[in-house]
């Protein structure tokens, strides 16, 4: 099936090829020529009878009417250009796309489109190397966006595994753990010379996983390690033969993990109790199942769609603005690059994610409501601490389902118009006019080394955070005796 665009452009095609005008092709198939036109524009789905109607009226066959292809070169020009104003990377560039008419010339689409083709060139040969990783990564969370983030098969393989342990209610504990391995004809092992760079190891041969010998008392980190080197085996993973096949098996164990760790039945349980109680808190969903904010957000992000009726957001950014993972299925637009990819990317300066950092109170969630191009969200943001910097982790949901969270009632509200480079990328004309040229400055090496480094001037450094640091700066200090 073509897409609507595509699809309205064969329909004008044949149409205008039969020497029909709107008013006369809407009589034959029994609809107005207004109604007509939205179909040939791509703002109205023609529906199977509309469409048989049309191929008897315009003696066309069904395949070739829903062929995928434009009908002609210059449809095909119409609609590259009206992909390309649609992406992401065009409206960065902060300029309005002109208005293409029948009476453009083909020259000119041709020279607009072939413009941003260059610059859209540019942007991808101007990623970090490992782009293979970047789009196998951006596929993998675009297919997930279409389940909802939820995967039955696993759900259920995961509550299997959790029922041979005896488990009833409350956080897993280790013994349960490791009564689910000896079910699968292992033990833990707890071992303090494990190779710097793995997590856990598995003897296939004799029948043992091996773990570091401590984590944080009553933590999921040993749990979860385990129960990922368990889904391995559940799952017949083999050695992964490609990054994309890789980036899949990390998703499979790692929703599995917290799929034991609170399981479906009691976690929509409590989740709905929540909802009644319009106290949805992933602080408290955290502290049933004593696990860590970041796996009770994302294991939010399982359920909510399917069992709750509620699309959400989740973000995890690091102190430097920049995304380590994201997810949605509400509508908010995440920030990327020319590939899709959000990994690395710099989030707007005026959302939760970052509007936290701020805080002098950091035990417990901030709330806020964000306006933006796609509509207001409300979002809840709680900051951690990793091994070198600091980082926070956000759910939020659009206006209408702020409803079912405590919080729903912060006064704090900001606005956003990313990814125009007005709204946080760009210094104020005066301060930019003050400072440019007049200063010297070196990057912070960045966490994400697979990500292309961001900023103005200097490569990795924002021209708005180095500017603000200089206007408060300015007045030099009293010396130091």
């Amino acid at each position: 099936m073509p897409s609507l665009d595509v699809l309205g452009q064969r329909i004008r095609h044949f149409r205008q090829q039969r020497g029909f005008t709107l008013e006369e092709l809407g009589e034959q198939v029994g609809v107005t020529a207004s109604q007509l036109s939205l179909v040939e524009n791509g703002k109205r789905e023609a529906k199977i009878s509309l469409l048989n109607a049309l191929t008897e009226s315009l003696d066309v066959d069904m395949a070739e009417l829903l062929d995928r292809t434009p009908p002609s070169p210059r449809a095909a020009l119409e609609q590259r250009w009206k992909e390309s104003v649609s992406e992401p990377l065009f409206h960065s560039l902060g300029i309005s796309p002109p208005r293409i008419t029948r009476s453009t010339a083909d020259d000119v689409l041709e020279t607009l489109t072939g413009l941003y083709g260059e610059i859209h060139q540019r942007e991808q040969q101007a990623l970090a190397t490992p782009e293979e990783a970047r789009r196998a990564n951006t596929e993998l969370r675009l297919r997930m966006r279409e389940a909802n983030n939820y995967l039955p098969d696993l759900e259920t393989l995961a509550e299997d595994l959790v029922g041979v342990s005896g488990h009833q209610s409350g956080a897993i504990t280790h013994r349960e753990v490791q009564l689910m391995a000896k079910s699968l004809g292992f033990d833990i092992v707890h071992a303090n010379d494990l190779p710097k760079t793995a997590r856990s190891v598995t003897d296939l041969e004799n029948g043992r996983i091996y773990l570091p010998p401590a984590s944080i008392p009553g933590g999921h980190g040993l749990r979860s390690m385990a129960l990922q080197a368990m889904a391995h085996l559940l799952l017949k993973h083999r050695v992964p033969q490609t990054y994309e096949e890789f980036l899949q098996q990390r998703l499979e164990i790692n929703y599995f993990a917290a799929a034991c760790l609170m399981p479906k039945t009691q976690a929509v349980d409590f989740l709905r109790d929540a909802k009644k109680q319009r106290n949805i808190a992933v602080e408290d969903f955290r502290d049933a199942f004593g696990v860590t904010h970041e796996a009770a957000s994302l294991r939010f992000t399982n359920l909510a769609t399917e069992f709750l009726d509620i699309r959400l957001h989740f973000l995890r950014v690091g102190d430097d603005g920049g995304v380590y993972k994201a997810y949605e299925n509400d509508g908010l637009r995440l920030p990327t690059d020319v590939t899709g990819a959000t990994e690395g990317q710099i989030v707007c300066r005026h959302w939760s994610a970052r509007q936290a950092f701020a805080r002098t109170n950091r035990t417990t969630e901030y709330y806020q409501y964000t306006d933006t191009p796609e509509g207001t969200f409300w979002e809840s943001t709680q900051i951690g601490t990793g091994s070198a910097d600091e980082f926070s982790i956000t759910v939020g949901a659009a206006f209408d389902d702020a409803k079912w969270f405590r919080g729903r009632d912060t006064t704090e509200r900001t606005h956003s118009s990313c990814p125009e480079l007005e709204c946080c990328r760009r210094p104020e004309a005066d301060m930019s006019a003050k400072w440019s040229g007049k200063a010297w400055t070196s990057a912070r090496l960045q966490a994400h080394t697979l990500s292309p480094l961001h900023g103005g001037t200097f490569p990795g450094v924002s021209d708005v955070e180095l500017f603000e640091f200089l206007e408060r700066h300015e007045q030099p200090d009293e010396p130091v005796n």
